[in-house]
């Protein structure tokens, strides 16, 4: 009697924590849809801004988010994806292994702000890619790296060892296990990792503040050497550096819920290919 009322108690204050994290997510979406709603058109959504960003729409934006969203994503995932199935697959565990895991854990505490001075510093200057596409891009995989490691290997360890040493007792070599078995198997944990990187990629504007982002640009970016245009240096421009707070206030509140609306929409397509994938597996 008194286990089952513990056990009850641990599953209502969990219910209690869901519950609380459901009620914020939904009183920031209310929010801030509640002040970009009105200035949303399809005006707003094809066009670029005008007469001083206080008209217009925020197109460029739109797209030069994802471009650096997915260029960072293309990026980070096959390092992180390598990098995972090196230390779970092939790394003799020691002192070395630790070392690394531990290296990868600080690199996942650094400020973004320092990893936009590294991109400006070294892609940005030392490479010469200069303020563009590339040199966001790269510096937003970096940011994003840690974090697809860490998911990757949660998602390899989880595979039971009884399958890897079925597939090689069968006479599979063993990249041929960790090919055709443990990352089909592992992929839904995988892409769990994806999914939380590019909320992380679309949302951040430190690192791209130095490496690619822009405050004005005119027309579309023509290559991957171009800067552009993005969703949360627009909405910090708006705010910080704006000369009309009445208009652009407003602008950024739906610049704000169409970054939203992005971050959600990628996500929800990774989430369905996930579960597929899941069902498939499963």
């Amino acid at each position: 009697m008194k286990k089952n009322l513990i056990q009850d108690s641990g599953f209502f204050i969990l219910f209690l924590c869901m519950l609380t994290t459901l009620i914020f997510l939904g009183l920031i979406i209310y929010f801030i849809s509640v002040r970009g709603l009105k200035v949303i058109s399809w005006e707003f959504l094809t066009q670029g801004p005008r007469m001083g960003m206080t008209q217009g729409g925020i197109a460029p934006a739109i797209l030069g988010t994802v471009y650096l969203t997915l260029g960072a994503v293309l990026f980070a995932l096959p390092l992180g994806l390598a990098c995972a199935i090196y230390l779970c697959e092939y790394s003799p565990k020691g002192f070395t292994v630790n070392l690394i895991k531990m290296g990868i854990n600080n690199l996942a505490g650094v400020p973004s702000v320092v990893f936009g001075l590294f991109g400006l510093a070294v892609f940005v200057k030392f490479f010469g890619f200069g303020v563009s596409i590339l040199s966001g891009s790269l510096t937003l995989g970096i940011v994003i790296l840690p974090l697809i490691i860490s998911a990757s290997q949660e998602a390899l360890l989880a595979v039971p060892q009884s399958i890897r040493e079925a597939s090689l007792s069968l006479g599979a070599t063993k990249w041929a296990t960790i090919k055709n078995i443990v990352l089909p198997t592992a992929l839904p944990g995988i892409l769990t990792g994806i999914i939380l990187s590019i909320g992380r990629a679309a949302g951040e504007t430190a690192p791209i503040l130095f490496t690619a982002a822009a405050f004005y640009t005119r027309g579309y970016p023509r290559s991957i050497f171009s800067e552009v245009m993005a969703l949360p240096y627009h909405i910090y421009a708006l705010m910080t550096e704006g000369t009309h707070p009445d208009q652009q206030t407003a602008i950024a509140y739906g610049s704000s819920l169409i970054l939203l609306f992005l971050v959600l929409l990628i996500s929800a397509a990774a989430i369905f290919i996930r579960q597929r994938q899941k069902n498939i597996h499963g």
